[in-house]
């Protein structure tokens, strides 16, 4: 079906609407702000797909619209605000009992992101571009978090919802690339997957969302500041 991208966000919309009214997680008072956070974070997130749409993956004509927007179709655009709207609905849900405040050092978040870096040039050396690309990418937003964020990657609350996310991006991406709306290359990537996920998909999904929810706890910060 040609709607099925678009379909595919309501979808992943529709949960987190209905439970936005319940008493305790209140989600609907955090709309506003979840959707600032998202759309802050996808201008880089856009920005990278526009960049290699046709190189390290494109859009399976069978399942998107024809239209296009700087080479995107209109699901893929709205990817960007319904997948962070309902990860940081489960994230509000585990603010119920856990703070965003760091219980571990940041330091060794810091040191993780170190050692991502030192492999990259390795990766690009092999062809692996989008891997190479991908790691960068986390590491940048490990080091954003942890240094002007609110280091929420090194809080228990991260850890717990952790497992989460990778379910949710094992869902999501799982849907998307068994149909497939969306299409690889061989070229560019290590050629480890998940099912018909490819390996390096976890990595954006983490570095998306973590970005996001890093923008969300600032801009939480300032609203009560």
């Amino acid at each position: 079906m040609k709607g099925e991208y678009l379909l595919f966000n309501l979808v992943v919309l529709l949960g987190p609407i209905l439970a936005s009214f319940e008493q305790r997680v209140h989600y609907v008072h955090h709309w506003k702000r979840a959707f600032q956070a998202a759309m802050i974070a996808a201008v880089p997130f856009i920005t990278w797909d526009i960049l290699v749409s046709g190189r390290h993956w494109w859009f399976n004509p069978a399942y998107t619209l024809d239209l296009h927007l700087l080479g995107l179709p209109p699901g893929e655009w709205l990817f960007f605000f319904t997948v962070p709207f309902a990860a940081i609905f489960v994230w509000e849900v585990f603010g119920l009992r856990y703070s965003a405040s760091p219980t571990r050092s940041r330091t060794s978040v810091s040191v993780i992101a170190a050692l991502l870096l030192i492999i990259v040039p390795f990766l690009f050396l092999q062809g692996f571009e989008y891997t190479g690309l991908v790691i960068t990418v986390l590491a940048g937003v490990l080091v954003v978090d942890g240094f002007f964020g609110n280091g929420i990657a090194s809080s228990r609350r991260f850890f717990l919802f952790l497992p989460l996310l990778l379910l949710m991006i094992l869902i999501f991406n799982g849907y998307l690339t068994a149909r497939p709306v969306v299409l690889y290359g061989g070229l560019f990537k290590s050629g480890w997957h998940i099912g018909t996920i490819p390996l390096e998909d976890f990595a954006y999904g983490l570095a998306h969302i973590t970005l996001v929810l890093t923008l969300y706890e600032w801009l939480g910060r300032r609203r009560r500041g």
